[in-house]
C-alpha cells in the first residue's frame, strides 16, 4: 500500500504558469504546416495561422512560446524575416533537413501569434553566428516606442505600436550547435551580449543565459560564478532517450523493458534539478534566478518514411507518463524552476499536436497538459510519498509520480502518474486536518502501453471521468490503474 500525504496547511511557492510552456523551432513541419499555412491556404486559418491549432492551444492555456530555436536560432538573422514576403531572403536550414527556409514566418508573425494565443513570447537570440549589434537592434525593433531607426523600420513594416517581449535567451546550446564554446568563453560573451538587451520604456525583459546540457555541472558552476549578477534565468536541456543517441527506440514499437527504461530516464530530470539547484544556491541563496528547463521531452526514431531531419515521431501513452513525471517534478521544484518548454509544439519530437493536411490529432501528451493546466499560478502544496517502489524486478524503482497545488478557488488539484505496466497500485491519499467535501477525477490510459492516436482514429486515447476512489474522513482510498495518468480535484474544509 502506497501513501501520499498532502499537507494543506504548509504553504509553498507559486507554480509559475510558464512551467507549462512550449517550444516552436523552424524544424520540419512545426512552423510551416503545423502553425502557419498562410492566408491563401484552403486549411481554415486566421491571418495565416491554423484555427484548429490556435483553438487547441488556447484550451490548454499555453502560457509561453519559445522561438525561433533551438539550433536554428544561432543561424537565424532576424532582418531576413521582416518586410514584404517577396523581398524576404531565402536560406537553407542547415541544421534540420537541408530544406529551403523562405522566412515567411518571422518576428511579426511570431509576436502576433503570441498576442493571438495570449501567451508570453520567449525569443532566443543569435550568439553563435550573430553580432551584438544585430541582437541589440532586434530588441529595439520589438520594444522601443517612439522614434529610432528600428522603431521606424517596424512602423514601415506595418506595426506602429511595440510588442511586449517578456523573455529573451542570449544564445542556445552554445556548448554545442550554438558554437561549441567552453563555459568560460560563453560566460564572457553572455556578459557582453546581454548588456545590449536593453530595457526600453515599461517593457521589462527577463534575460536567460544558456545553461548546461544534462549533467554538465561545470557549465553551471562557471556561469553562476562569472555571470549570475547579469541574468534572471539559466537554462537546462535534457531529453529522455531510451536506448542511446545512436540507437534510439521506435516511438510505437517498444517493449516493456523499453517502457521502464524510459520511466527511469524521465525521472532523472528530478536529480538534475536538485544538483544544478545546489550549485546555483551557492551563488544565489535567495533563489532569485530561475532554472529554465526550456527543452525537455522524449526523443525517439523518426517515423518510417519521413525526413530524418524533421524529427517527426508518434506519441503514445508512454509519452503521456513522461510528461506527467516532468510536470510533477517541475511543480515540486517551483521554488527554483520558473519556466519549462516541452519540445516541440507541433509535429516535432514529443508534440502535443500532430497535423496532416487539414487534419489535427491531439496526442496523449496534449491531454496531460489539459489535466494539469489548473496547476498554473496555483500554490504548491507540500506532499510526501512513500511505499511507491517496485518489487525489484522492474525499472524504475519509483512507480508513482505526484504533485499537488491549491488554486485561488481553494480547490486542491492532485496529479498522479502510475508507471506499472500491468498492476494496479493501491494508494491512500491523506489530507491531515482537512475535511474532504467533494472529489472528482479524470484519467488517461489505454489497454496497451503502445496505444496512440492516429489521423484515422484520433480518439483512441482521451481523458475520461474517473470514479474509482472512496472518501473516508480525511483520506481518499484509490487503486491506481496500470500505466495511467490521473488528476483529482478535491474540495476541502480546513
Amino acid at each position: 500500500m502506497a501513501k501520499l500525504v498532502i499537507n494543506t496547511h504548509k504553504k509553498g511557492p507559486t507554480i509559475q504558469k510558464e512551467i507549462y510552456g512550449h517550444f516552436a523551432e523552424h524544424l520540419g513541419r512545426c512552423i510551416y504546416e503545423g502553425i502557419w499555412v498562410g492566408t491563401d491556404s484552403a486549411i481554415p486559418n486566421i491571418r495565416g495561422y491554423r484555427i484548429d491549432v490556435i483553438e487547441a492551444l488556447k484550451h490548454i492555456k499555453i502560457p509561453t512560446l519559445r522561438w525561433p530555436g533551438g539550433c536554428f536560432a544561432d543561424e537565424y538573422h532576424w532582418k531576413d524575416g521582416i518586410g514584404p514576403y517577396e523581398t524576404r531572403k531565402q536560406m537553407i536550414n542547415t541544421h534540420w533537413g537541408g530544406v529551403l527556409e523562405n522566412n515567411h514566418f518571422g518576428t511579426h508573425e511570431f509576436l502576433d501569434l503570441c498576442e493571438l494565443l495570449e501567451c508570453e513570447p520567449y525569443i532566443t537570440g543569435n550568439v553563435g553566428s550573430g553580432t551584438v549589434q544585430e541582437m541589440a537592434e532586434w530588441v529595439e525593433y520589438i520594444t522601443l516606442e517612439g522614434t529610432s531607426p528600428m522603431a521606424n523600420l517596424r512602423a514601415q513594416n506595418g506595426r506602429e505600436k511595440p510588442w511586449r517581449l517578456t523573455y529573451f535567451g542570449v544564445g542556445n546550446e552554445n556548448w554545442g550547435c550554438g558554437g561549441n564554446m567552453r563555459a568560460e568563453y560563453y560566460a564572457d560573451l553572455y556578459r557582453r551580449y546581454q548588456t545590449y538587451v536593453r530595457q526600453f520604456g515599461p517593457n521589462r525583459i527577463y534575460k536567460i543565459a544558456c545553461g548546461p546540457s544534462t549533467d554538465d555541472y561545470h557549465w553551471t558552476e562557471v556561469l553562476m560564478r562569472e555571470a549570475a549578477s547579469h541574468m534572471q534565468g539559466l537554462s537546462l536541456h535534457y531529453y529522455t532517450v531510451p536506448g542511446s543517441w545512436q540507437n534510439k527506440n521506435s516511438a510505437t514499437a517498444f517493449s516493456e523493458q523499453d517502457w521502464y527504461e524510459t520511466m527511469e530516464k524521465a525521472q532523472y530530470m528530478d536529480q538534475l534539478i536538485v544538483r544544478h539547484s545546489a550549485i546555483m544556491d551557492r551563488y544565489d541563496p535567495d533563489r532569485k534566478i530561475g532554472l529554465i528547463v526550456d527543452e525537455w521531452g522524449t526523443w525517439f526514431q523518426n517515423e518510417p518514411g519521413t525526413n530524418p531531419g524533421f524529427l517527426y515521431q508518434q506519441n503514445t501513452l508512454r509519452d503521456a507518463l513522461v510528461a506527467a513525471i516532468h510536470l510533477n517534478s517541475f511543480n515540486n521544484h517551483a521554488d527554483r524552476v520558473k519556466i519549462a518548454n516541452i519540445a516541440q509544439l507541433v509535429n516535432v519530437l514529443q508534440a502535443p499536436l500532430l497535423t496532416e493536411g487539414a487534419k489535427l490529432v491531439k496526442t496523449p501528451t496534449y491531454h496531460v497538459f489539459d489535466m494539469f493546466k489548473e496547476h498554473q499560478n496555483a500554490e504548491l502544496v507540500e506532499t510526501y510519498l512513500e511505499g511507491h517502489q517496485g518489487d525489484g524486478n522492474e525499472k524504475p524503482q519509483n512507480l508513482i509520480s505526484a504533485s499537488a497545488s491549491r488554486g485561488k478557488d481553494g480547490k486542491i488539484l492532485i496529479t498522479l502518474g502510475q508507471m506499472h505496466t500491468t498492476k494496479e497500485v493501491p494508494l491512500n491519499i491523506m489530507l491531515p486536518g482537512a475535511t474532504i467535501k467533494n472529489c472528482s477525477g479524470r484519467i488517461l490510459n489505454a489497454s496497451r502501453i503502445q496505444e496512440h492516436n492516429t489521423f484515422a482514429e484520433p480518439e483512441r486515447i482521451t481523458i475520461k471521468p474517473f470514479t474509482g476512489f472512496s472518501l473516508k474522513g480525511e483520506k481518499i482510498e484509490i487503486n491506481l490503474p496500470a500505466h495511467s495518468v490521473l488528476s483529482l480535484t478535491v474540495e476541502v474544509t480546513d
